[in-house]
């Protein structure tokens, strides 16, 4: 009997999986469990207990890895990490950031401070396009919200910044037709990447082929389906569940992804960018902002193309991504050498996450 379901207890959790189950986590995940060992001296040890609660959370510490065999992520999880000193800037709150960054807010008037596309501007009921003037890509708009604080969003505005993101994909498509790879992002504050204070979010289309990350989940999954004859993403899915760190509402998956890119990470899985789906992403980025009190995240929404392609999408679902970059007073960043040149280290357990996920969805 397993006591406690966490991240810890990963191996012995999949141990115990119906041999199906089993069967299908190994084929996508790879797991080992090691211990880290440190010999405290008297003076660490007195400061081992005033930061990390006792001696034996520092002396042996749990180290997890946790590989996609099918994507390439790799995850290792030591949560007393989550524990170290932090240069926490307590006097800097987000409301003197907020008014600092409406001082100069280029975004205020959009139709006069902004460039619009070849075709106008899409206006939404609480956002309004432009087209973006430093550009990542050919085709890369900008979806700027009525709201300068990107934090005051509900149901209703990010269904809107959702839509009006498509409708400009859709019209510049028309214009472009060999542009049909669609990405939209929202990079929230500027601990996630935002440039800009004034919520906005960014929308693109790819030519020739998907975003190179995109495209290799695609072609990745496509191997999985020719050699299992089982869709990646339902497997993934069902691996999820039994392990407690996956949900569905009303067809809308839910998963508190086991190998985030950082800290917590859900993936959201729908057949269509339907109500129910841009639904659940509200609450999703609701949970991050009102229960997990997060400042700062990413979110990334991909569908499959606008036009054909040459390449199979088949069984390839709308799957949004919600990554969590901590709060607007946190000096440290989240990312460094090892996320760069190694893999991901995560501070959040992701069995935690799902835990807080069931009990706000309520199901």
């Amino acid at each position: 009997m397993i006591d406690e379901f966490s991240i810890n207890h990963l191996e012995e959790m999949v141990a115990a999986l119906p041999v199906n189950i089993k069967t299908r986590f190994e084929r996508i995940y790879q797991v080992s469990t090691g211990t880290g060992e440190v010999t405290l001296g008297l003076k660490t040890e007195n400061w081992a207990k005033k930061q990390f609660g006792s001696t034996e959370a520092v002396t042996r510490q749990i180290i997890v890895r946790l590989t996609n065999l099918v994507t390439g992520e790799e995850s290792f999880f030591n949560q007393i990490r989550a524990s170290r000193p932090s240069d926490v800037n307590s006097q800097a709150p987000l409301q003197e950031m907020l008014e600092q960054g409406a001082k100069n807010d280029i975004f205020r008037l959009p139709e006069i401070d902004t460039p619009e596309d070849l075709f106008g501007r899409i206006r939404g009921k609480h956002c309004i396009t432009a087209s973006n003037i430093a550009k990542s890509d050919a085709v890369h708009g900008v979806v700027i919200f009525n709201d300068f604080n990107p934090l005051d969003f509900t149901r209703e505005k990010v269904v809107d910044y959702i839509d009006t993101g498509r409708y400009w994909a859709i019209k510049m498509h028309k214009l472009k037709p060999e542009a049909k790879y669609f990405l939209f992002f929202w990079n929230c504050l500027k601990r996630a990447g935002a440039t800009l204070t004034h919520g906005h979010c960014q929308v693109l289309l790819a030519t020739g082929k998907h975003y190179s990350k995109i495209e290799k989940l695609r072609a990745s999954a496509e191997e999985y389906r020719r050699c299992y004859h089982s869709n990646y993403f339902d497997d993934l899915f069902e691996v999820h569940q039994a392990l407690g760190c996956a949900v569905e509402k009303e067809g809308i998956r839910i998963l508190s992804y086991l190998t985030p890119l950082k800290f917590n990470e859900v993936i959201i899985l729908s057949d269509k960018l339907n109500s129910g789906f841009k639904t659940v992403i509200f609450d999703m980025l609701a949970l991050f902002r009102d229960e997990l009190k997060t400042t700062s995240f990413n979110f990334g929404l991909i569908t499959p193309p606008l036009g054909d392609t040459q390449e199979s999408w088949e069984g390839f679902p709308c799957i949004g991504h919600i990554v969590d970059r901590g709060s607007y007073g946190d000096r440290t960043s989240d990312f460094g050498s090892f996320e760069l040149f190694g893999a991901t280290m995560v501070l959040r357990d992701p069995f935690l996450l799902a835990s807080k996920i069931r009990n706000y969805l309520g199901v």
